[in-house]
């Protein structure tokens, strides 16, 4: 298992490629969710330099959901050119 430092790294990164998902992508309006997730954990985690057993779950599948979403909307791209 990746340490919470880690993890909340690969969030910070996770979130900003979300981020650049195009609006009119299907998988975007699905990410805008996860995102959300995400961000809720990432400033938890700031203002208490900790988490709870329950967020370090919920952080591990938000970033799980995260890549598989970035892995769609990769094969969209892919597909459509």
């Amino acid at each position: 298992m990746k340490s919470l430092l880690q993890s909340i790294g690969a969030a910070n990164l996770l979130v900003s490629r979300l981020e650049r998902l195009s609006a009119d992508s299907y998988w975007a309006h699905q990410a805008s969710g996860v995102r959300g997730s995400l961000l809720r954990l990432i400033e938890r985690y700031e203002r208490t330099s900790q988490l709870s057993d329950q967020e370090l779950r919920s952080l591990e599948n938000a970033l799980q959901m995260g890549y598989r979403l970035l892995s769609y909307a990769a094969k969209e791209i892919s597909s459509s050119h």
